[in-house]
């Protein structure tokens, strides 16, 4: 039986791209907004997101020792909550697609003073350059939603997983609130690009990012996906009424 035709196009924000246009598309806005990516997540979530990262990281499945993968790891925040958790003689990978944003995070990451037990990959989520059974968690946090072939990427995780491993998945997600949607809409519509106008002057890039994020597969869908990609037990938490959710899930 013949595996069914891949689409020839994808969403790019609100736009239709060819497939093979949209890794290109999505490394220039990042490329752009690589030296204001903190300032763009404050701006994206109010500050906010620097407590989700930290209850993302708080609430996983990692201990002393063990060797994490964070992909999408751009400037390097959840590299570093992880490398606390698994100590020194853990490992915590940062791979990102992106070169620039790769070597903001490593820059980052240096300065701190965080050096021993830190590796760091250009690569890509949908095609991982490491061997099957390879890290005890993997985690992805405000980036699944700019990779083109995100079941791909999901397989991949899995792939990567020892027995017994987590999965984690950070993303802007679904607003349950109906009261909510409007004010969160004007804020990513109107507020935002104008603040990317001001601060970065690059008010496009901003403008994708909330496209983007409505773009994202809903929480349900989202569990489903890594339910078909072959993870077991798979359970999503929502925080700030569905801003976000926490996707998890476990290869057996």
């Amino acid at each position: 039986m013949s595996e069914p035709d891949k689409p020839s196009t994808t969403h790019f924000g609100y736009r239709e791209v060819p497939v093979a246009d949209k890794q290109k598309l999505v490394g220039e806005v990042f490329s752009s907004v690589a030296g204001k990516y903190d300032l763009m997540n404050d701006l994206m979530s109010l500050g906010i997101h620097r407590v989700w990262k930290r209850y993302f990281v708080g609430t996983a499945q990692v201990k002393k020792g063990d060797r994490v993968l964070d992909l999408a790891g751009g400037t390097g925040d959840i590299a570093a909550l992880l490398k606390e958790r698994v100590g020194d003689d853990g490992e915590v990978v940062l791979g990102d697609i992106n070169a620039g944003m790769l070597n903001v995070g490593r820059d980052r990451m240096t300065d701190r003073g965080n050096v021993r037990g830190l590796e760091y990959v250009q690569c890509n989520a949908e095609k991982l350059p490491f061997p099957d059974r390879s890290f005890d968690l993997v985690t992805i946090a405000f980036g699944l939603r700019n990779v083109t072939d995100k079941d791909a990427a999901l397989r991949e995780m899995l792939r990567v997983l020892k027995i017994g491993g987590q999965a984690r998945v950070l993303e802007f997600s679904q607003v349950q609130a109906p009261w909510f949607k409007p004010v969160y809409d004007f804020h990513s519509f109107k507020v935002l690009p104008q603040l990317g106008k001001l601060f970065a002057n690059d008010a496009d890039s901003y403008q994708y990012l909330a496209e983007s994020i409505r773009q994202h597969p809903p929480q349900e869908e989202l569990k489903a996906m890594m339910q078909a990609a072959g993870f077991e037990r798979c359970d999503y938490k929502n925080l700030n009424a569905g801003i976000v959710a926490i996707h998890a899930g476990y290869r057996t």
